[in-house]
């Protein structure tokens, strides 16, 4: 059977649902977006036009709940890397938004550059669960058309899924556009979702307006929004793991209420990127277990609803590679993959998330493996009774000699790990005591000195050329 983990019993997650109403009902939530007042005051909300406050009643959520889609699928550039929601295993999302990473070649932190995504994406394209993609930072592009150029050659370097954030609704054309030259045709954008976006609420239950603006053009053209909220237990949350947890699920829920609203049957991703605070020093953490328990609770609030969802995980406050980011991105990997999280967000990310590194993905792809491994469980059938084998070999035998065991070496029962080394003690000196980061540096290699995969026509990737330097010359700073 599937080897399972639970954080809320259902009495517990109806319990957070209720305190999320009351949060909802009784304090609300601040929106900067004049079309989103309108939107929620049409529907039901109370607001105050001062403060920009709407209150949003249970029988909005409600109507939100029920036109929200429980299925859907995250379309990839090459259709056979597909991600169907929700999903039987937990898939991976590349957490390019570091502004730093370490140089592959000099091991110093620096800058993310241009080169530096391209390299991020092709070696994420070729990991086993590599299933999403979230933009990097690059501060070469111009300021004005940086999400328009990220998304863009997002397209051209990867083959999987594409996740962004956009700021303002002018990024809205481009984006199209650049999607019917990918994919062909204004319905194929539609039917496809290639793309996606991230909304990341303003902890404590605030809405950006720029951001919202745009999303309410993006999804005329159906495309998925993931909602995000980050509230950090101790600072821009609640100093309650409870608490927090009601705090980032309300924000979600009034983000649902809002796009169901504005268009019933808008596909959502029910996520959540919770936070502890260090408080020694007031900072965002990651890397803790508090972080991962409210995680976890949200992705189950999410299956409380019968929504896909896509949670913060497989994170690090460490500065380096190493036993602490190993240590840490397993303690909060495991227990969302164990649980049935859809995606995870954060493989390639060291120093909460402020650094990429490329052989943090191979690494992280590994922890994934790892993982997905314990969640698969154990195969109780019929199939796997070797009674007949025990019989044969009787006491004191051995079985290595069976049919069996060798069918087991070549099946997914038994991982084979790519980096673990499982040598003996004098094999493993042999070969230069090899560590985990030395066989990830070897795998990045083989990756970057290959052709790139999947290639876009010359002809399309020209026109996302042309669309990006046009976005450069028209979108105002």
């Amino acid at each position: 059977m599937i080897t399972q983990s639970q954080f809320l019993s259902p009495e517990e997650q109806q319990k957070i649902h209720e305190e999320s109403l009351r949060i909802l009902e009784e304090v609300g939530a601040l929106f900067h977006s004049d079309r989103a007042l309108k939107i929620l005051k049409k529907n039901g909300a109370k607001i105050d036009k001062e403060d920009r406050i709407a209150k949003i009643p249970a029988e909005m959520v409600d109507q939100a709940l029920k036109t929200a889609p429980g299925s859907f699928t995250l379309g990839a550039r090459v259709p056979e890397k597909d991600f169907a929601l929700p999903s039987s295993y937990s898939g991976y999302v590349l957490d390019n938004g570091g502004i730093f990473t370490r140089d592959f070649k000099t091991g110093e932190r620096r800058n993310a550059n241009f080169q530096d995504h391209m390299d991020f994406l092709r070696v994420f394209d070729e990991m086993k669960l590599a299933s999403v993609v979230w933009g990097t930072s690059v501060h070469e592009f111009p300021t004005q058309s940086s999400g328009i150029r990220t998304d863009l050659t997002s397209f051209i370097y990867s083959s999987l899924h594409i996740q962004d954030e956009l700021s303002r609704p002018e990024e809205v054309p481009y984006l199209i556009e650049g999607l019917e030259a990918i994919l062909g045709s204004a319905d194929a954008v539609k039917k496809r979702k290639i793309y996606s976006v991230v909304y990341c609420t303003l902890a404590p239950l605030a809405h950006e307006g720029g951001m919202c603006d745009a999303y309410l053009d993006l999804i005329e053209y159906e495309q998925p929004i993931c909602l995000f909220p980050m509230p950090c237990a101790g600072s821009t949350g609640p100093a309650s793991l409870y608490s927090n947890i009601a705090q980032g699920n309300a924000e979600a829920l009034s983000s649902l209420v809002l796009f169901q609203m504005a268009r019933p049957g808008c596909p959502i991703i029910f996520g959540d990127a919770p936070g502890s605070t260090n408080f020694s020093r007031g900072s965002f953490l990651e890397g803790s277990p508090e972080m991962v328990l409210m995680a976890a609770a949200r992705g189950e609030m999410a299956r409380f609803y019968g929504l896909p969802n896509e949670q913060a995980g497989c994170l690090t406050d460490a500065k380096e590679h190493g036993s602490q980011a190993i240590m840490e991105k397993m303690g909060t990997t495991l227990p969302l993959a164990m649980s049935g999280v859809d995606l995870i967000q954060g493989p390639g990310a060291i120093e909460t998330s402020n650094m990429m590194t490329l052989e943090q993905i191979v690494v992280d792809d590994e922890i994934a493996c790892f993982c997905k491994r314990i969640r698969d469980g154990i195969d109780m059938s019929a199939a796997k009774n070797y009674f007949e084998d025990i019989k044969e070999v009787k006491p004191s035998g051995h079985f290595l000699m069976q049919a069996s065991t060798l069918n087991a070496c070549r099946s997914n029962e038994f991982m084979m790990p790519s980096l673990c080394d499982r040598n003996t003690f004098e094999e493993w000196a042999e070969l230069g005591r090899p560590d985990i980061y030395d066989r990830a540096r070897e795998r990045v290699e083989e990756i970057l000195a290959s052709p790139l995969k999947n290639p876009l026509p010359d002809d399309v990737t020209g026109k996302l050329e042309d669309i990006m330097r046009r976005a450069d010359k028209d979108l105002k700073k």
